[in-house]
């Protein structure tokens, strides 16, 4: 740990693929780490809460529906209390909407609209409130997960939740300007296909996983672990002068934009 102050890691979707990975590696970077899942989440989630206590770091499991402000409000409240404000935060907290225009549901459009775009301001919000310097924080960084879907519209059937990431990135340059001069960077990191839950019919369809690569310049979908990567290095000094910045990996886009 860190002697002067404890670095303070909060994480949304923390029992996903690519929040779990972030908690590791911020745990083994001295970062106490505050895990912010659904309640349905919670076996993954305090797993991973043990796994870090037994590896010699901190971390704690707090339960929230993003898309739900007051349940934000508190959550990031007894973040704030357990272990001071935070000073990197990685929102990864999604939901997924697959179908083509014609066929969409209102009720899922307003529900990934609720969870990817509304409850993620709300988190920076959140976020900003605790870490800005003029309300006593100590500054830091907030990674926003938008999607490689945001530069071409996504792979067929995939408009909306493209769209919620296209408004992802948008926001997080003009929140980036409004927090620079509180001692906050914000950034997003565009994934392309990663291994994950949302992914995991991949490896049931060799054929559709062939496909998909195929589609990936660097022919292989991506690894949690490499987003996290990215994600710390957003949260370190080495980043110091990255703000507004989106960063893409995807393994260099899409080859075929209409492939499946």
């Amino acid at each position: 740990m860190h002697s002067a102050m404890t670095e303070h890691c909060l994480i949304t979707g923390g029992a996903g693929a690519m929040g779990a990975a972030v908690a590791k590696l911020a745990a083994e970077n001295g970062y106490a780490v505050s895990l912010l899942s659904l309640e349905s989440e919670r076996p993954v989630a305090e797993g991973l809460v043990q796994e870090i206590r037994s590896g010699g770091g901190n971390a704690q499991f707090i339960p929230a529906d993003v898309s739900q402000e007051h349940v934000v409000v508190a959550a990031y409240q007894k973040a704030a209390s357990s272990f001071g404000a935070p000073t990197g935060v990685f929102h990864a907290a999604g939901t997924f909407v697959g179908n083509m225009v014609r066929d969409l549901d209102f009720a899922a459009i307003s529900k990934l609209i609720s969870v990817n775009v509304t409850g993620l301001m709300i988190c920076c919000r959140e976020a900003a409130r605790l870490m800005s310097r003029s309300s006593g924080g100590h500054g830091g960084s907030i990674v926003n997960v938008s999607s490689m879907a945001a530069t071409i519209g996504g792979r067929p059937g995939h408009s909306v939740y493209a769209a919620s990431k296209g408004a992802v990135d948008v926001f997080s340059k003009g929140f980036a300007k409004e927090v620079a001069r509180e001692g906050i960077r914000v950034n997003t990191v565009r994934p392309g296909v990663v291994a994950s839950a949302m992914t995991a019919a991949l490896d049931a369809d060799p054929d559709l996983k062939k496909s998909v690569e195929e589609s990936i310049p660097m022919g292989r979908i991506g690894q949690p672990q490499e987003i996290a990567d990215i994600a710390l290095w957003l949260m370190s000094p080495a980043s110091s002068l990255v703000t507004g910045a989106h960063i893409d990996a995807g393994g260099g886009g899409f080859n075929v934009a209409g492939s499946v």
